[in-house]
């Protein structure tokens, strides 16, 4: 069996264990009740890292894989849990250059300002161009085409935009990443 069909082989079986564990499969996204976890021991400072361990020995990903997860409140009160785990293969295989634009629409400081502005509520271009420093309406307009254009934000009605619910908890893991 090469590579490619292990991966597929261990993605479709890893998907089999969550659901049949009661967890959505790969990306889960939006406001949603948290989930119930089982008991655990209070001195286990790397609980999600052996709940990891023990799903990719089951799956027999011998070498190893990563997740990243999250419970988010907004400053909005909105409410969003996700979780995504993938193969260390599955991982080293996959083309990176395709994450270039992801993450050259997240290196401007001033786009980071917009994403953090949007998530607390100020969500037009109109009430982003009254924040001191962020530019011209010229300028907004260009960094919030460049993040939607990455998939980092999204219209909604009437000129308000918002981070796409599957995106919030990636971006912080990103910012939380960035900052060790």
């Amino acid at each position: 069996m090469d590579l490619e069909q292990r991966v597929a082989e261990l993605e479709r079986r890893l998907a089999a264990l969550e659901r049949a564990a009661g967890r959505p499969a790969g990306p889960a996204a939006g406001p949603s009740a948290p989930a119930s976890s089982p008991e655990r021991d209070p001195d286990d400072d790397f609980w999600a890292l052996n709940g990891l361990k023990e799903q990719l020995a089951e799956l027999g990903a011998d070498n190893g894989g990563v997740l990243f997860t999250g419970a988010v409140r907004t400053p909005t009160g909105k409410r969003y849990e996700w979780q995504y785990a993938l193969a260390t293969d599955t991982v080293l295989v996959r083309d990176w250059g395709e994450a270039a634009e992801s993450f050259a629409a997240l290196g401007q400081p001033v786009r980071l300002r917009l994403l953090r502005e949007i998530l607390g509520g100020r969500c037009t271009a109109a009430e982003l161009t009254e924040i001191d420093g962020m530019g011209t309406t010229g300028q907004i307009y260009h960094h919030l085409r460049q993040l939607t254009a990455a998939g980092w934000l999204h219209s909604a009605a009437r000129g308000r935009y918002e981070v796409p619910a599957g995106r919030v908890v990636p971006l912080l893991v990103m910012l939380t990443a960035a900052g060790r």
